[in-house]
């Protein structure tokens, strides 16, 4: 592939081409309505996307509740004991420190945090511990925030001293005020004082500056960058950690609401699922629950679209059909549905509503679809779907269902499965594909020869994986530019759409490329966020039919173009895939418009993308673009993705 040295010049005042190729927008052809939900966001727990990553608790372990290693995390000094009588029943565990029997010894605990803790100069941190002293009386805490690879003569950053006062279990919390701004910090835990022994439950550190303020709340950057994704669906809790490895390990929402300090830890199937990206302290706190799924997608703007077990564990790691629900059992797993869709949107007087009231949010979240399934398949995925469907719907017929089509997007089975959605009359049915450049570009058109009738389409997990390049790079986004183009002149059938995976961290991914990668303390967002976000602001109202000598514009000549309408302006795509420049004429039939701007995203990097070192090394620019009347002249450069906004006259 060749290198370019791109122009700045997308298109000017310039006559129309003598032999530049036309697309007809047809502005007196209104299409289909583009659905609010058209673009989103979709949320796994992988790569440390919710501990370590957006959940906002920089503490590991914080409940000591770790399997096989309660302290796993965490380095005790002194006399430190683990004990499991604590009280909270569903987290049990808890750590006494006790005096290490000689004045010049010291017991304590020392947190690592997920691959250290992160801190900001100036900001503040909120150190919370429910403790008592078993003894009666009182004992006195240091909480220290150190550096420990420090080499100035104290490794202490700042503390403070926290009074533990009787036998009851109480919470008591300190502000910490970071001195500088530091990735691999660490918490120190000291008995000092009179050494009077303290049990220690629930050790929580969080920036008290979280997205919205919520004390049990998002690491702010990275929830600002889904918030300017301007995401209208919002699917949680995965994929695959829906099923689990085994049943034991499924994630239940029941689990996740509640008071925070009560609910109980899961084994994260992604901690295990490879063993060349292996992460034995990989689990899942629930800190980040359902509660605090729909609350962001509250605040995000976004419709929430949780994902429920149909009783199928991950079938990629089960043969045997041991390993699932029987069909004649599934009656719990369906309660656990119907009772989501009350705890959503059920009144305050209701068993989960009023779970959800209690926990601070007393108007429903107007819950409007649930999914149940992931990636299942085989003849065993619609036999227990069905029994779901008919109890959601006569339950709750508002509610729309989405199905799977499998984990692959082609093939017998695939046919198969969308035979069996459409003849259970699911409202969507969900296409996953992880596929090369030539797949990406080979199906731009796919949507366009889709029967109307049955399901509507959500693509709900999709990203351009090369053969030797699946790590995030420019060339690879472009492709997903062009793929895209097929899914908004399908917004009549396509109407959800969402990237995968979402988060990873810099030193503990298991899987890439991934929408938005960060480290302790920065946000990068890849070549791929860029073209998310492009058609997210730009997705417009309306479907305009866009064609070249009649036909929509699939990778004739390496373009793919879209257009769409929102009130009086236009947004016109194009993906220009080849390595040569293209003279275009917009011709806009008896319609006079009046070119306003355009975004060019484009690079001369083609296999490379924004890192945590350089996170604009790639990002679009706003171009002048002058023109009008019925036709309008283009230039759009090599290997670029292109927006033209016009307004009609």
């Amino acid at each position: 592939m060749k290198r370019f040295a791109f122009s700045l010049l997308l298109s000017a005042v310039l006559p129309l081409f003598a032999s530049a190729q036309t697309f007809d927008i047809h502005l007196d052809q209104p299409g289909a309505a583009i659905q609010p939900t058209m673009y989103g966001i979709f949320f796994e727990d992988i790569n440390f996307a919710a501990d370590g990553g957006l959940y906002a608790e920089l503490v590991k372990n914080r409940s000591f509740e770790y399997l096989n290693n309660p302290l796993q995390g965490w380095k005790a000094f002194g006399k430190v004991q683990v004990r499991e009588d604590g009280p909270f029943d569903r987290c049990p565990h808890y750590v006494r420190l006790t005096d290490p029997g000689h004045p010049h010894k010291i017991t304590g605990l020392e947190n690592e945090g997920y691959f250290g803790i992160g801190l900001k100069e100036g900001a503040q941190y909120r150190f919370s511990v429910w403790a008592r002293v078993p003894e009666g009386g009182s004992s006195e805490l240091r909480i220290v925030l150190v550096q420990p690879a420090s080499m100035a003569e104290s490794q202490i950053l700042c503390e403070k001293k926290m009074e533990v006062k009787g036998i009851e279990w109480t919470q008591y919390e300190v502000l910490l005020t970071a001195p500088c701004t530091l990735d691999k910090a660490a918490l120190r835990i000291f008995l000092s004082g009179n050494r009077a022994t303290v049990d220690l439950e629930h050790v929580s550190l969080f920036p008290v500056d979280t997205w919205m303020g919520h004390r049990n709340g998002m690491r702010k950057d990275l929830a600002q960058a889904l918030y300017d994704l301007h995401p209208g669906i919002f699917r949680f809790p995965g994929g695959c950690i829906v099923e689990g490895t085994d049943l034991d390990t499924r994630y239940n929402w029941k689990n996740t609401v509640g008071p925070v300090e009560n609910r109980p830890l899961n084994v994260n199937r992604w901690q295990y699922c490879f063993d060349f990206r292996f992460f034995p302290d990989y689990y899942q706190s629930y800190g980040l629950g359902f509660y605090e799924f729909f609350q962001l997608s509250e605040e995000l703007g976004s419709e929430p679209l949780p994902i429920l077990s149909c009783g199928l564990a991950c079938q990629f790691q089960n043969d045997s059909m041991d390993a699932h629900v029987p069909i004649d059992q599934l009656d719990p797993y369906i309660q656990d549905a119907l009772d989501l869709i009350e705890f959503a949107n059920g009144p305050v007087n209701s068993t989960w509503g009023k779970v959800r009231a209690d926990m601070g949010h007393p108007a429903p979240f107007n819950l409007k679809y649930i999914g149940i399934g992931n990636e299942q398949w085989g003849r065993e995925y619609p036999e227990r779907l069905a029994p779901f469907v008919k109890a959601i719907r006569a339950a709750h017929p508002e509610i729309k269902i989405v199905g799977s089509a499998g984990p692959f997007p082609e093939g017998e089975e695939f046919e198969r499965l969308w035979s069996e959605m459409q003849l259970m009359g699911a409202d969507l049915v969900d296409e996953h594909y992880y596929r090369s450049y030539e797949w990406f570009l080979s199906q731009a058109g796919r949507y366009d020869a889709y029967g109307r009738s049955g399901p509507k389409v959500f693509a709900g997990e999709y990203a351009c994986h090369a053969d030797g390049k699946k790590y995030n790079h420019y060339y690879a986004s472009l492709m997903e530019a062009a793929f895209m183009t097929g899914l908004e002149r399908n917004a009549d059938l396509v109407q959800m759409a969402t990237y995968a995976p979402l988060f990873a961290h810099v030193e503990g991914w298991q899987w890439r490329p991934d929408l938005i990668w960060f480290d302790n303390l920065r946000t990068v967002r890849t070549a791929s966020w860029y073209v998310q976000q492009l058609y997210s602001r730009y997705k417009g109202e309306q479907v305009v039919p866009l064609t070249l000598n009649g036909k929509p514009v699939s990778g004739a000549d390496g373009l793919y173009a879209s257009a769409v309408r929102e009130g009086d302006k236009v947004y016109v795509k194009v993906v220009n895939t080849s390595e040569k420049q293209q003279d275009l004429v917009l011709n806009f039939g008896r319609k006079n418009v009046r070119a306003t701007s355009s975004i060019l995203f484009t690079s001369d990097r083609l296999y490379e993308d924004n890192t945590v070192d350089e996170p604009n090394l790639i990002v679009p620019r706003e171009v002048a673009f002058q023109g009008e009347g019925t036709q309008v002249s283009i230039v759009v450069n090599p290997l670029s993705f292109a927006i033209f906004i016009l307004q009609i006259k």
